[in-house]
């Protein structure tokens, strides 16, 4: 710091220096002007101008660069032209679309899916034809995607990484980090943070940021003090078509310095009282508030947020309108003589044996459906490595509402151990 400071020091001194000698080398006519009183007024004025100059220099530095001919006195800045993108013919731009999606299937190519819709208003409204949600595609591409229902056919493949000593989880599509590599998508990730009375788990978009006051928060799963009773709350209300939005791609918009004051409770979990493990492995139940306990049959349909906020989505309700709540419980493992060890069949997507892996399926007795139903598994979460999980989910569950689920497995438990 000293050696900067002299050499500083010296670069002043050096062109001070130089400055000096030059003055004197002009004539004193030029130094003042024609008349000694006209130039010391000139000297004056120019100096508060420079002053003015170099105040408004700083002053823009620290928030923006304005921008080139931008005149201040005007309160709006000048409009930029959108070129010739949305002079295309609907039809070459409806074909351009198509080819775009259905070349990018898998991220990180997927994101030129989404640039597409930021281009102009004629792209997007494009863009809402041929995008699909991830229930009718099997894709996820926008961020409300991510609490849209999974495809009712194969499951969404992801898996979890934790970090002990951060006390993060980040969930990731793809089937493993072998697999998928550097070319990994992040979808949510959550903070685990210790109360006097429970446990919260922090869930956002992006790896770092947690804070309720961001634009990334998107929900909290709460526990009890025991670590058997779970609440999943969403940062947003129940969608009501009704209701007008202000939100693009479905992401709120929170003002800053100020949290968000309305939840919305989608799912209630409990765990089964198991002292010492007298009763076998863990016993699960959710209770899922948001979703009808019709919406797994034939005919049925589960809520599904628009992707764009200004489509109309008439069999999304509000939780005070639904009748009976859809029932999960996790599927009850079999005692193997051979290995010594409760099994269940997760079709290759587990290899770790933990006291964390379970299978959510419809309950049929609270559901009215057949027993037949119980089979087809929602959700699977397992080990696969130190610190690696998988995660697999579909309709009728939501990324949110599955990692959600999974992470009240991580959580200490008491009373069930």
């Amino acid at each position: 710091m000293l050696c900067n400071h002299i050499c500083y020091t010296r670069g002043i001194n050096c062109a001070y220096t130089q400055r000096s000698a030059n003055y004197l080398k002009m004539p004193f006519k030029c130094l003042v002007g024609g008349d000694t009183e006209e130039g010391i007024t000139d000297i004056t004025e120019n100096k508060s101008r420079n002053r003015t100059q170099k105040k408004n220099m700083l002053s823009r530095g620290r928030s923006h660069i304005a921008p080139v001919n931008y005149d201040s006195s005007t309160l709006t800045p000048p409009l930029i032209n959108s070129g010739g993108w949305e002079n295309l013919p609907p039809e070459l731009l409806l074909d351009i679309i198509n080819r775009v999606e259905a070349g990018k299937t898998t991220w990180p190519s997927r994101r030129d899916v989404v640039a597409c819709a930021a281009v102009c208003r004629l792209w997007r409204l494009t863009i809402k034809q041929v995008v699909k949600t991830p229930e009718q595609c099997g894709l996820l591409t926008f961020p409300v995607s991510l609490k849209q229902p999974g495809p009712r056919g194969e499951p969404i493949q992801c898996f979890i990484r934790r970090d002990r000593a951060a006390s993060t989880y980040r969930l990731y599509l793809g089937l493993s980090p072998a697999l998928a590599g550097d070319a990994s998508k992040l979808l949510l990730a959550a903070r685990k943070v210790r109360k006097a009375t429970g446990t919260d788990f922090l869930i956002s978009l992006a790896a770092n940021e947690f804070s309720r006051a961001s634009n990334t928060y998107v929900g909290v799963l709460s526990s009890n003090f025991l670590g058997t009773k779970f609440v999943i709350y969403d940062d947003q209300p129940p969608y009501d078509p009704l209701i007008p939005s202000n939100s693009k791609f479905g992401i709120k918009t929170v003002t800053c310095g100020v949290l968000p004051t309305v939840k919305s409770k989608v799912v209630n979990i409990s765990y089964e009282l198991n002292f010492l493990r007298t009763k076998g492995p863990r016993r699960m139940r959710c209770t899922m508030n948001t979703i009808p306990s019709s919406a797994v049959q034939t005919d049925g349909t589960a809520p599904t947020p628009p992707t764009f906020t200004d489509d109309e989505f008439s069999h999304f309700f509000a939780t005070s309108n639904r009748k009976e709540a859809l029932v999960l419980k996790n599927k009850a493992p079999r005692w193997h003589e051979q290995l010594q060890c409760w099994c269940l069949n997760f079709k290759g997507r587990v290899t770790v044996a933990s006291v964390k892996n379970f299978q959510l399926a419809v309950d049929p007795p609270l559901n009215d459906q057949s027993t037949g139903q119980q089979d087809d598994v929602v959700l699977q979460f397992g080990k696969i490595g130190k610190d690696i999980f998988t995660m697999d989910y579909r309709y009728p569950l939501s990324t949110f509402q599955a990692f959600a689920i999974c992470l009240s497995s991580f959580d200490t438990k008491p009373a069930c151990e």
